[in-house]
């Protein structure tokens, strides 16, 4: 395991913690449309991840656990005792893990547009993509990642955002986005998810291929207590794409699993 970096961060609002993962090739802009709609109730901690944004860039190859440890680095630079946690896509992944090694710390747990109980089909189309880019390259195979991400109808009237957010892709660097998109196709929850028992909210859009529904009613199942949301129509990028409509169910949820 590497040493923990100390990742840049943004806090905005006042109230208990929440702490926001963003997923691969992004950064903590990710949460720009959410936060928002919830820095009223809550204190909104976004931050980049080891190699994204203006974290620092150690070499990869990343683990899970990496992930897990910065994040943990994160919590006890700001003196926080315990935090919800929240991530999208790889994000969705590193909060479960974190919880499952630090449940102490942990309120509740947000997984959005996540993966787990993948078969074997599954598996083998997620990592074929990661292969992809090996050999022919990440801006290459971003075409097709686009339209896995965002709706037609997204497309048509915010081309900048899409672009904005590829760019962000080819901006990555190579070895950094490939690290953690290994990390991304190769980690399975499903032998431990049924370890975290903290209230959990599964969300993921009607129509996420890689991410879809039929996974997240199996995440859903298998944790001790958890609430499951489907938002029609989008895809993966639900918060580029609509913040408005992820906002009402996470605020909801979050507000009933206040401690105050």
């Amino acid at each position: 395991m590497t040493t923990p970096i100390r990742s840049a961060f943004s806090v905005e609002g006042e109230g208990e913690p929440l702490f926001l993962i963003h997923g691969i090739g992004a950064s903590r802009a990710s949460f720009a449309g959410l936060v928002p709609f919830l820095r009223n109730d809550f204190r909104c901690i976004s931050y980049d991840l080891r190699g994204h944004g203006v974290s620092p860039k150690q070499a990869p190859p990343y683990t899970l656990d990496d992930l897990v440890e910065d994040l943990e680095a994160l919590r006890k630079e700001l003196g926080i005792g315990k935090a919800h946690f929240a991530g999208h896509s790889l994000g969705g992944m590193i909060g479960p893990a974190y919880a499952r090694k630090y449940p102490q710390h942990v309120l509740t747990l947000g997984l959005y547009s996540t993966a787990a109980f993948r078969t074997e089909d599954d598996s083998a189309k997620v990592k074929g993509v990661v292969a992809a880019m090996r050999t022919k390259g990440i801006p290459q195979v971003l075409e097709a990642l686009k339209d896995r991400w965002f709706t037609p109808e997204f497309a048509a009237v915010k081309p900048e955002v899409i672009a904005r957010r590829m760019q962000q892709v080819i901006d990555t660097d190579p070895d950094v986005f490939l690290s953690v998109f290994d990390i991304y196709a190769e980690t399975e929850m499903a032998p431990w998810l049924h370890e975290v028992t903290h209230p959990c909210l599964v969300l993921t859009g009607e129509n996420d291929g890689g991410c879809n529904p039929r996974l997240n009613r199996l995440i859903a199942e298998a944790l001790p207590d958890s609430e499951l949301v489907i938002l029609p129509v989008l895809r993966h990028a639900i918060l580029l794409e609509a913040a408005d409509k992820v906002a009402p169910p996470v605020l909801e949820f979050l507000r009933r699993h206040k401690r105050l």
